[in-house]
């Protein structure tokens, strides 16, 4: 939780302690609103979705993530994996993605590190995790989850 007291100083709570910071500090909550940490200046974060990624088999879907504040990630190696997976070069189901897969190359320089995957199936569900190892930050990855199914109901969305 994010705490504003009147002197101009920020506080963040990080694991059940207070900690008060300058406000010229940024400091911010994570997506899924579990952790409370402080980004000092100049810290870069890697961004995925808070909301599941939803698409029927054989639609092309784009699994945004993305750094900010905006920073060029051309030069650095960026990762996509399932989390739940062991990676295994001779694994078939790696290879399924192969062609199927793209990053936006020319974005990168804006920090666009999200992943397009093409005719997508009911294997591809699950969480991914985009990943930016050696991106001089505590927070070097986001996870973002994939639903892929016939009859995916939405509710009353419009009502």
């Amino acid at each position: 939780m994010l705490h504003k007291p009147t002197n101009h100083r920020f506080g963040c709570k990080i694991s059940g302690w207070l900690f008060w910071f300058p406000i010229s500090w940024l400091a911010t909550e994570m997506i899924s609103g579990r952790l409370t940490f402080c980004l000092f200046p100049g810290e870069v974060l890697v961004i995925g979705s808070n909301l599941p990624i939803i698409a029927a088999p054989g639609d092309d879907v784009i699994l945004p993530c993305h750094l900010e504040p905006t920073f060029d990630v051309q030069g650095l190696t960026v990762e996509w994996s399932k989390p739940n997976l062991k990676p295994d070069p001779s694994d078939e189901y790696m290879a399924s993605y192969f062609r199927r897969t793209e990053l936006f190359m020319d974005d990168m320089k804006h920090g666009n590190i999200s992943l397009k995957i093409l005719n997508v199936s009911e294997e591809d569900n699950g969480r991914y995790r985009c990943f930016i190892p050696k991106l001089r930050s505590r927070v070097k990855a986001a996870v973002v989850e994939l639903v892929v199914g016939e009859k995916i109901c939405f509710g009353d969305v419009w009502g």
